[in-house]
């Protein structure tokens, strides 16, 4: 066990299940892999059931894989904050928590875990100390990355295993699961995860009329809204299968967040959105567009920009061209009506490169470290100091 066994890690939900996903991976990984104690904190616990359907949604307090689950309410100033203190994504601290930290000796370490980003400025400022300009606290930033250097991505030490062992009996065990046959073969098969904002209706206008048959897996969710709409259909949709044209959507149930990895290694291509389906597409190894969190003043195109120089370094020209006009497309860089479509065609066209490439990628990631092993190092570190 970890010298610093305790950990309380506090999540607010701000949009879906983006934030607590990354706060329920990480807690199930230091709880089972770095052998720590963990409390997790979290404002919304109908979202983390919809992760983990063994948490009880209506309970103030329960143990759920070894980690135990609060509702993040008013904090009693009886409560013994733990000697690491993750605050995710910028979501803040108790003030009566605080203050039991100050009065705690040795006090504990605050960590900020920041967003992921791929720019450069990331290397610089991982781990640099932020001091609380009220309360005498150690307190540093930790930057998710994906490179040497910053604080690596979440991988559970068996995930890539259990990847390469998913071959096409899994697959069709797994469209079984979710109530359809394992699609056509020769079909496309894509995921589709993605904002409300996406050009959906674009995108499923052109496998409409494509010349061959792509099938599209649709999890239950806000985007399933536009979906239908192009549709035109209505009622319940999970579990259901529609076809136009070379379209076929298939809307899978909401599955646990462990299937999730299964939903994709299932599938050709996967369109992800955020940071915790954009990290887990990464690792299964697929092609993948990801539409990035809109900001202001699209400044997310920036950050869009810095991954594609990542991830394009090492690709084939037409590759690299087809990748960056795909991602650029779906995240409307350019807003022309015909580009998607295009776009869709060229990435396409190069598939081979792309799955080849994505393959190569995963083990370049594995480079860059693991999170939870970092950040436990990291702590220990500075306790040391």
């Amino acid at each position: 066990m970890s010298p610093l066994h305790s950990w309380d890690i506090f999540c607010r939900v701000v949009d879906n299940f983006g934030d607590i996903s990354v706060g329920w991976r990480l807690a199930r990984q230091l709880a089972s892999e770095q052998r720590a104690a963990v409390r997790l904190w979290v404002d919304d616990l109908a979202s983390l059931h919809a992760l983990s359907p063994q948490v009880d949604p209506t309970a103030a307090r329960q143990a759920v894989e070894g980690i135990e689950v609060y509702r993040w309410d008013e904090i009693s100033p009886a409560v013994t904050p733990a000697q690491v203190a993750i605050e995710a994504f910028g979501c803040g601290l108790p003030e009566a928590y605080i203050a039991a930290m100050v009065e705690r000796t040795p006090r504990p370490l605050w960590i900020t875990l920041e967003y992921l980003s791929a720019e450069p400025w990331v290397q610089e400022h991982h781990g640099l100390p932020s001091p609380h300009p009220r309360w005498p606290l150690a307190r540093y930033f930790f930057f998710p990355g994906l490179v040497p250097g910053t604080g690596g991505i979440l991988r559970e030490a068996d995930l890539l295993a259990r990847r390469d062992a998913f071959g096409e009996s899994e697959r069709r065990k797994f469209w079984m699961s979710v109530g359809f046959d394992a699609p056509a073969a020769g079909a496309d098969v894509v995921s589709l995860f993605a904002y409300r904002d996406a050009p959906i209706a674009r995108l499923l206008e052109g496998w409409e009329r494509g010349d061959r048959l792509t099938v599209v897996a649709v999890p239950e969710g806000p985007v399933i809204a536009p979906v239908l709409g192009y549709l035109g259909a209505t009622g319940p949709a999970s579990g259901r299968a529609f076809r136009r044209g070379g379209l076929e959507v298939r809307v899978v149930p909401f599955v646990a967040q462990p299937r999730y990895d299964e939903l994709l290694w299932a599938c050709d291509c996967n369109f992800v959105r955020g940071e915790d389906s954009f990290v887990r597409a990464q690792w299964a190894a697929r092609p993948l567009v990801w539409q990035i969190y809109p900001q202001q003043a699209r400044a997310h195109w920036r950050k869009l920009e810095a991954f594609l120089d990542l991830y394009c370094d090492g690709l084939p020209a037409a590759a690299a061209a087809a990748q960056r006009g795909m991602s650029r497309a779906w995240n409307s860089v350019d807003d022309s009506p015909a580009q998607l479509s295009e776009a869709w065609c060229g990435f396409r066209a190069q598939r081979a490169a792309l799955e080849a490439h994505a393959r190569r990628w995963a083990v370049r990631l594995a480079a860059a470290g693991e999170l939870a092993e970092k950040l436990v190092q990291f702590c220990q570190d500075k306790v040391k100091c």
